[in-house]
């Protein structure tokens, strides 16, 4: 009997959809070494492997047989997934065109770790764009971003998606959150065609017209808007439902109740960013790697409460996410701040933090990046995390914000 690697429900699907992996034909109890590989679109060769030993039946089944070790351990489905690696260090596994999918070869080998018998394979195909999904380009007055509408005449719940200070036009999670059921906004802030890399200081008023711009969409329901952001988009996120009627619910992943490191510009107002000290960066002298998690200054001193953001006065409900092995800055503790004065004030809030996990809490089963080049900075920066923790991490996070915005909007 020929060895078959069989994926199920199917070798096509969305990339946050869950996989179960089979194989057949091998003999009894026989060792094999498991190996999935994918080539993102510059070329870079990201791989995993397992070793595993099969079933009385000469059967294998990921969801139920352990790991004997590895790039993993234990009994982990979507292991091979989400511990992909490139050998060149600090690679970041991102998705930059939506319209194309992730391809994974999977291929099952003879023996423990010696891959020179090839048994069997299959390939994979994981989509960042459901069936029917439109994708939007969008330059309408200062506006620059992405309009992903889900299929059918709605309405659907509308969201806006921001990302942190590296910039750019980021689509790959607001693609899934279409292909999900909502109506998204991916918006540039900074560092995208003529945004300033480090702008000198951010307008409210920019935000408000993506709310505008959002709210006029035929597909949209008329409840109110969503917005989630990670790291700096995180802050910017809660700013906005703070400050624009809009706004009904936010999610802050890896994020802050202050304002950080850009001048927050409203109405007859300015927010300073969070004082910070560049002299207490840690630079790694063995990997050469940025730690900040230092820089900013005491946020239960006084002196740093200009910058924070009265997230108390807000009508909007809120959701914040961190990680507690977050080496860019110290969010839990920024998040836990924030949480308090919600609720001293009597308002509803979610908090989850979690162990293990770092700074780049992303869509279920991309692979940690626990460090990598920060594109405006040009250094490469620390983000944290443990490999099986952050996986866990970001599967549970996925579902609350997809929960939170459905019971909001």
């Amino acid at each position: 009997m020929a060895v078959q690697v069989t994926v199920l429900p199917s070798p096509r699907c969305l990339f946050d959809n869950p996989i179960q992996i089979r194989v057949s034909g091998l003999l009894p109890q026989q060792a094999v070494t498991f190996r999935a590989c994918l080539v993102d679109e510059s070329g870079e060769l990201f791989q995993a492997h397992a070793y595993y030993r099969a079933g009385p039946g000469g059967e294998l089944d990921l969801t139920r047989c352990p790991a004997l070790g590895g790039s993993y351990s234990g009994v982990e489905p979507m292991g091979l997934l989400w511990s992909l690696q490139s050998k060149t260090p600090y690679k970041r596994l991102a998705k930059r065109n939506v319209l194309t999918p992730f391809c994974v070869d999977l291929e099952v080998y003879e023996g423990h770790g010696d891959m020179n018998r090839l048994l069997g394979k299959c390939a994979l195909e994981r989509s960042f764009l459901g069936e029917g999904v439109k994708r939007i380009s969008v330059r309408e007055g200062r506006l620059k971003a992405t309009l992903f509408l889900p299929p059918g005449p709605g309405p659907f719940p509308g969201l806006i998606d921001l990302y942190g200070s590296g910039g750019g036009l980021v689509e790959y999670r607001a693609s899934l959150l279409a292909s999900r059921g909502f109506v998204t906004l991916a918006l540039a802030y900074m560092a995208f065609e003529d945004l300033p890399a480090v702008p000198e200081v951010l307008e409210l008023e920019y935000f408000q017209e993506a709310v505008d711009f959002l709210q006029k969409q035929q597909q949209v329901k008329d409840a109110g808007i969503g917005v989630l952001g990670l790291s700096k988009g995180a802050d910017l996120a809660l700013s906005m439902a703070t400050f624009l009627p809009g706004i009904k619910a936010a999610v802050s992943i890896s994020g802050s109740g202050f304002n950080s490191f850009i001048p927050l510009r409203g109405d007859g107002f300015t927010i300073p960013p969070h004082p910070y000290d560049l002299g207490r960066i840690k630079i790694s002298e063995e990997s050469g790697l940025v730690d900040f998690s230092d820089i900013l200054d005491d946020h239960m001193d006084p002196e740093t409460w200009d910058s924070r953001i009265p997230l108390e006065k807000s009508l909007a409900k809120f959701l914040l996410l961190s990680g507690l092995d977050d080496k860019n800055w110290k969010s839990y503790l920024y998040c836990r701040d924030a949480v308090q004065r919600l609720q001293q004030r009597g308002q509803q809030v979610e908090f989850h933090s979690y162990s293990g996990a770092g700074h780049l809490l992303e869509p279920p089963y991309l692979p940690l990046c626990q460090s990598s080049i920060h594109k405006v900075l040009g250094m490469f920066v620390l983000w944290g995390g443990q490999w099986r923790e952050h996986a866990r991490a970001q599967e549970d996070a996925w579902h609350r914000i997809q929960a939170f915005f459905w019971k909001h909007l």
